[in-house]
């Protein structure tokens, strides 16, 4: 069972995600939440980093993948970034969500995002298969 989780919310930077062509040109603010479901583990009472996920390395990982990257939809973005996610980090799962307050809309709005989640294969004994 999955009971811990790390939350990063509000990650925000400029990027040049979109289908219009301005977007890809002029950029914009994307704001970035991630959830990583952590495998429960006996040291976490140690109080050691060395036996968790880093939050500083989630962070610059996630950075990378929204400012050095293009993409046309958000949820191209929100897969990608889950996917270095769990190859990169010992989790048993991530919840992502890219949130594009400027989204060119006509109509008045607070946010536009869309969310992945996605998860390590179990295997047949049900135990988390850490092939992503």
């Amino acid at each position: 069972m999955i009971n811990d989780c790390l939350h990063i919310k509000g990650l925000t930077f400029h990027a040049f995600h979109g289908v219009n062509p301005a977007e890809a040109e002029l950029g914009q603010k994307f704001i970035i939440d991630v959830d990583l479901y952590l495998r429960p583990t006996e040291y976490a009472p140690a109080d050691d980093l060395s036996v968790t996920v880093n939050y500083a390395h989630v962070a610059r990982a996630v950075k990378w993948r929204v400012t050095e990257n293009k993409y046309r939809l958000i949820e191209t973005l929100a897969e990608q970034i889950a996917v270095d996610l769990l190859g990169s980090f010992d989790c048993a799962a991530a919840r992502v969500t890219v949130h594009k307050p400027g989204a060119p809309l006509k109509e008045n709005f607070a946010d536009v995002s869309a969310e992945v989640y996605r998860a390590r294969e179990k295997n047949a004994d049900g135990a988390i298969n850490d092939a992503v």
